[in-house]
């Protein structure tokens, strides 16, 4: 990935020059992607609050981090130095100086093929990536057989359809209803003019040829009424008597098949909503062991750096962490210290003394960089999801495919899946609100209505919208001084951890 890429990441989530933000204006986030797209590298790296840093004498090169009130490097390199002792000891200290909140942003760890270290990563990877595969495997085929589910469900809705409209039960009884009920008994059930038992068979066979039409004519809704309906028929009895007998057939079909159909996609439904529960369920177990992937696997633009060296004994450990605390009269704005660590290491897998076991111990060098900040929550939030954008790209990923595949069965799978109960759909809480009763309003209401909409018309609201309120001077002068305050105890705190760090080991102060 490169810096401008890293730029585009930075702007959208609102870490960008004051001309910058002009231009962007009111911007949704898909908007503002397809608009960072059409712009050049150069132009994002002009837009973005890009830090810069001295990596060699008069070198200056643009970092992905936005520009801090004041920032301090800390190089530290010795044969026995111990990587967890400087990171704990650092990580202690900024909580002793007040920062009670430290979160962790990035911790990657990457390391050359001979490494003592390589192999055991390599091992748990492995475990990793098998229940990785398992897990997306079978949330492959359960969303198979969701769609599976979702077409049996729209089959029993068809036919039950037919059902209801013949009852009456969506409106008036529908006779077309009736008919096609009736053309499903003969075909499916009587096997139509292959049996001589059938309606058509005895009108073919055994001359009963006004049987068809009576049969598809008379529609009884209830066996009660059979005898009473025929009998007022001008026809021989022996023609009433087999009609009786077919639509007393049908009738006790079509009550047994209609609680047979409403039984079946009850459970049919259940299981839907099982089904997809269990999918949801999958989903969350499978996150954690992308995000482990994610972290165990090696950085492969880290890999090609060259102070990780396949043949050495080499590592690169990437650590950020955040620090905030919030200044004595400040309610908004907090003190914010972001420390960045990058060592280049060398693992040793050593026996302990106690439990002769072994484990790693990184010895190198470390280069540490501190930066203050006042940032409020907000820009706080948008700071970890801008790190954790990375880190969420796989996971987004198979969220999305699943998403798509369930957006696929169109709303269908969104109104069973509310019938069976469930209150959310794929990615949407859906709030089931009960509707209150509203009483109409008042004259005074509607009165002071009608004003405030016509005064809305001259300061360019929307009718029944009042227009945004702006900051006032003061408020503006208070947030200002807000956030100096907190940068400038941020810039303070950094100059102490600093400054501590380099009297406690042995290193030369001034």
């Amino acid at each position: 990935m490169t810096i401008a890429d890293d730029a585009r990441r930075m702007i959208l989530y609102g870490f960008c020059t004051k001309d910058a933000k002009e231009k962007i204006g009111d911007r949704k986030e898909e908007e503002l992607k397809q608009y960072l797209k059409m712009l050049s590298d150069e132009e994002v790296m002009e837009m973005a609050d890009l830090d810069e840093v001295e990596m060699a004498r008069d070198q200056l090169m643009k970092v992905a981090y936005p520009t801090p009130q004041h920032k301090l490097r800390l190089i530290y390199e010795a044969a026995t130095l111990s990587v967890e002792e400087s990171y704990f000891w650092l990580l202690n200290h900024i909580r002793d100086l007040g920062y009670p909140v430290v979160d962790k942003i990035t911790d990657v760890f990457t390391s050359s093929e001979m490494s003592a270290f390589f192999g055991v990563q390599q091992q748990r990877i492995g475990l990793q990536q098998d229940k990785v595969a398992q897990f997306l495997a079978t949330i492959g085929k359960m969303i198979k057989d969701l769609f599976q589910l979702v077409r049996e469900m729209r089959i029993l809705d068809e036919r039950l359809k037919y059902y209801y409209d013949s009852e009456g039960k969506t409106g008036r009884p529908s006779d077309d209803a009736e008919i096609t009920l009736k053309g499903i008994y003969v075909d499916q059930v009587e096997g139509a003019s292959k049996n001589p038992a059938s309606v058509y068979g005895l009108a073919s066979q055994l001359e009963f040829t006004t049987l068809p039409d009576l049969f598809y004519s008379i529609h009884p809704r209830k066996m009660d009424e059979i005898s009473s309906v025929i009998d007022k028929l001008q026809f021989n009895n022996k023609v009433k008597e087999v009609l009786k007998r077919k639509l007393r057939s049908y009738l006790g079909w079509k009550l047994a098949t209609m609680k047979e159909l409403e039984t079946r996609r009850k459970f049919t439904l259940k299981y839907l909503r099982q089904h997809y529960d269990i999918i949801h369920m999958y989903m969350n177990w499978v996150k954690p062991y992308l995000k482990n992937l994610k972290r165990l696997a090696p950085d492969e633009e880290k890999a090609e750096w060259p102070d990780l060296i396949g043949a050495f004994e080499t590592a690169n450990i990437e650590i950020e962490v955040l620090g905030r605390a919030v200044p004595e009269g400040n309610q908004t704005f907090q003190s914010v210290i972001v420390m960045h660590l990058d060592y280049r290491a060398k693992p040793q897998l050593n026996y302990q003394a106690e439990g002769y076991q072994r484990g790693p111990i990184h010895i190198g060098r470390i280069r540490v960089s501190m930066r203050a900040y006042g940032w409020d929550d907000k820009t706080i939030e948008n700071y970890k999801k801008m790190r954790e954008h990375e880190d969420l790209d796989l996971i987004s990923t198979i969220d999305g495919s699943v998403k798509a595949a369930m957006e696929a069965l169109g709303d269908e799978l969104r109104k069973y899946i509310e019938e069976a109960g469930e209150k959310y759909i794929y990615g949407d809480v859906i709030e089931k609100k009960e509707k209150k009763e509203e009483k109409p309003p008042g004259f005074f209401y509607s009165f002071g209505k009608g004003f405030n909409d016509v005064f809305a018309g001259f300061s360019g609201a929307p009718p029944g919208k009042a227009k945004p309120k702006k900051k006032s001077r003061e408020q503006a002068d208070k947030e200002k001084k807000e956030q100096k305050l907190a940068a400038g105890n941020a810039q303070k705190n950094i100059w102490t951890l600093y400054k501590n760090y380099k009297k406690s080991h042995k290193l030369i102060t001034w």
